[in-house]
């Protein structure tokens, strides 16, 4: 027959194998939880009921580390603290790295729950948990907080697997995006060179990043007559690259059916605005050449000039309007007009090309002007292989935003 404490010890050791039990069913279900995907909000339910009805903890806080502070993400019993005074507790807590008795503890705060349970990850504090009116024995106490430690520690690291996931998941989104934008925008760039019996053009694009925000065209528009345009538009990525789409679509529209470029500048200004309520703009250089007249029509709209080199000199075109998408309606507009001499160059370019990572006094618009007069005479390829050059070897800049150069020798 058992004596007394031979029995004692027996139902001991049986309490002790079946919370165990217990305490590895909650693990499981809560692993089982966790790879069926199941909403955080239910995992701190299933947390909240295992502490409240399996261990009788009246109160608890669950802390996660944001961006340098926490943040109280599950809580329960007492008196709720207001989020400041939970955050400013770590101040206190930091140097602990296990499950720490807090009933003496000098913060107002702390000394009103029983024990302070951290998480740890390669020295980078995840979370910790506060929880009071927590009365066990002295001999299952180190067993309990082990567990209620283990099963936080599984739960946090259940939310930052599910962080890791969305943030691949933004990014694959993003580069998606990029991919998009980049697909869209060389659909819109024409050819980078073109040539005709009186006219040859040719283009440089350098975006800056994967995806600009500049665009050109060059295009006839009948036996006698041919537009091109340049633009800048406000942003990036595949925002911007529809808003291109949608303002080449329009452009190609317009232009279809009105012969006044004013008229066509105000109605694009006019669809702009529609499509971005006033949160992007354009701006742009738009011009149409007759060969028969050798007339030259521009509106300048808040872009860099266009300079037009002949015989030696340049001027630069700067007649035409503000920036548009800006304003519903354009505060002024005034159509530019000009006779071209044979064998001119139009120089068009965005503003990437005089804006460079290093400060330089020794480049400027009239420094630019400067370099188109000695250099007006070559060929439209040669000229901005040439005025890359000068940027890289000479100057020694690199530019910080997209740089578009379009140049037109026209016979």
């Amino acid at each position: 027959m058992l004596n007394y404490q031979e029995s004692s010890g027996e139902d001991e050791l049986i309490r002790l194998l079946l919370k165990r039990q217990s305490e590895l069913n909650s693990l499981l279900e809560v692993t089982r939880a966790i790879n069926k995907n199941t909403p955080t909000t239910t995992l701190f339910q299933m947390l909240e009921v295992i502490l409240k009805n399996y261990l009788q903890i009246g109160k608890f806080r669950f802390m996660i580390e944001k961006n340098g502070s926490f943040t109280c993400i599950a809580k329960y019993g007492g008196v709720i603290e207001s989020p400041v005074v939970l955050n400013n507790t770590w101040q206190y807590l930091s140097k602990y790295r296990a499950p720490t008795p807090l009933q003496d503890h000098t913060d107002k705060t702390l000394n009103t729950y029983n024990y302070f349970i951290p998480i740890y990850h390669k020295n980078r504090a995840l979370a910790f948990a506060l929880i009071g009116d927590f009365d066990t024995s002295g001999n299952m106490l180190s067993n309990d907080l082990t567990f209620i430690q283990t099963l936080i520690n599984v739960i946090v690291v259940a939310l930052e697997n599910k962080r890791l996931f969305r943030e691949r998941l933004q990014a694959e989104r993003f580069q998606r995006e990029m991919e998009l934008a980049v697909e869209v925008q060389n659909m819109l760039v024409p050819m980078r060179e073109h040539k005709e019996d009186t006219v040859e053009v040719d283009a440089k694009y350098l975006p800056h990043q994967d995806i600009g925000g500049d665009y050109f065209d060059f295009f006839r528009l009948n036996e006698n007559e041919f537009m091109w345009c340049v633009a800048d538009v406000s942003g990036k990525g595949i925002s911007a690259a529809l808003l291109m789409a949608n303002f080449q679509a329009s452009l190609h529209g317009l232009v279809a059916i009105e012969d006044d470029l004013a008229t066509v500048v105000e109605r694009l200004n006019k669809i702009v605005v529609r499509n971005t309520k006033g949160e992007r703009f354009i701006t742009l250089f738009l011009a149409k050449y007759n060969e028969r007249t050798r007339r030259l029509c521009y509106v300048n709209a808040g872009h860099n000039p266009t300079i037009l080199y002949a015989e030696g000199g340049a001027i630069p075109l700067r007649l035409g309007t503000t920036m548009i998408g800006a304003f519903d309606d354009l505060p002024f507009l005034n159509e530019g007009e000009v006779d071209v001499e044979p064998g001119s160059l139009l120089f068009n370019y965005t503003d990437g090309l005089m804006d460079l990572e290093s400060a330089n006094k020794n480049w400027n618009e009239d420094k630019m002007m400067e370099y188109v007069i000695e250099n007006g005479e070559t060929d439209p390829d040669s000229f901005n292989e040439g005025l890359m050059n000068h940027i890289k070897n000479v100057l020694k800049g690199k530019p910080i935003d997209d740089v578009t150069l379009l140049t037109l020798r026209i016979t």
